[in-house]
């Protein structure tokens, strides 16, 4: 048994390919147990990341630890306890999915007592399994892979666009396993750019743009920081009007409905102000993910939201 501590420690994370910079600087710490979110577009740095963190790649400068251990120099110690799902799954088409699963099972050093159930609950009969892999479709596939990273019960999961290719029924097969997973104890490290299945799943969530880190919140006290949508509906029929003072919470009109994003701590005011118009009809929304997101993104790297 490991001493207690987190399950995956970036210092300083550096990794260039030539004189482009893949990521620079991160660093970021999930504890034991949490189902933590890793955000940004393409090209901000996440499989870089990824990669280093499971030892296909070798950091240029700073560390990784995962569980205690240097995910290059302790491979062989390592696998039996993580599960990785890369973004780009490739698989040997000539391959049935059951010597798939084996194949795999032999790198990871270690016994599948899930496979069956796992096979059962995503899907994937016995038929499926005896296929060639290259007949799959692509939500087989993804499927396949999601059953490999987690056959052995790994303590650590590391899964890139996991949901990528599976239908609705599955992606729900899906968030049972992770909410499972938590409920265990194990830590779960999910990149994806779906933006409301990471809030669903996540606790907290590092934001990369440009190699760099802009943020490591919660997902609530992301949420809670970011502008109130405020829609409102008007009675007299004017449609676009002047509100004074409204352009600073960037106005969208539709006809005689008006949506504004009001900081949090203007909400109060601002609506006093707003009911002495004839309004018919007024809604205010907490901010999701979505929002903190492009927030975080207007506002350029290394900033936190106040």
């Amino acid at each position: 048994m490991r001493e207690a501590g987190p399950a995956i420690e970036i210092s300083s994370l550096t990794k260039l390919y030539g004189r482009t910079v893949g990521v620079e600087g991160l660093d970021i710490t999930v504890g034991a147990g949490e189902v933590f979110g890793f955000l940004g577009p393409n090209g901000a740095g996440k499989t870089t990341t990824l990669r280093c963190l499971v030892g296909l790649l070798k950091p240029t400068a700073g560390s990784v630890r995962l569980l205690g251990l240097d995910p290059v120099a302790d491979h062989r110690a390592l696998a039996p306890a993580l599960g990785y799902l890369p973004g780009e799954l490739r698989l040997y088409p000539e391959l049935t999915g059951a010597r798939t699963l084996d194949l795999l099972a032999g790198l990871q050093c270690a016994p599948t007592p899930r496979r069956a159930e796992l096979c059962e609950r995503l899907g994937l009969s016995a038929a499926d399994l005896g296929r060639v892999v290259g007949g799959y479709s692509r939500g087989m596939k993804q499927k396949l892979g999601l059953v490999q990273a987690l056959q052995h019960d790994p303590e650590l999961v590391v899964l890139d666009e996991p949901t990528e290719g599976l239908d609705p029924l599955v992606q729900e097969t899906f968030f049972e396993l992770l909410a499972e997973a938590a409920t265990a104890g194990r830590t779960v490290l999910l990149s994806s750019h779906i933006l409301p299945e990471v809030q669903r799943t996540c606790e907290r969530v590092a934001i990369v743009r440009q190699g760099r880190l802009v943020t490591v919140r919660s997902v609530a006290a992301l949420r809670e920081a970011r502008a109130r949508k405020v829609r409102l509906a008007f009675a007299d029929g004017r449609g676009h009007r002047p509100l004074p003072g409204a352009e600073r919470w960037s106005p969208r009109w539709r006809g005689d409905h008006v949506e504004l994003l009001i900081p949090p701590h203007e909400v109060v005011a601002a609506l006093r102000g707003l009911l002495e118009l004839p309004v018919a009809d007024l809604a205010v929304e907490e901010a999701g993910l979505d929002e903190a997101f492009l927030d975080l993104y207007r506002d350029g790297p290394g900033k936190d939201p106040p």
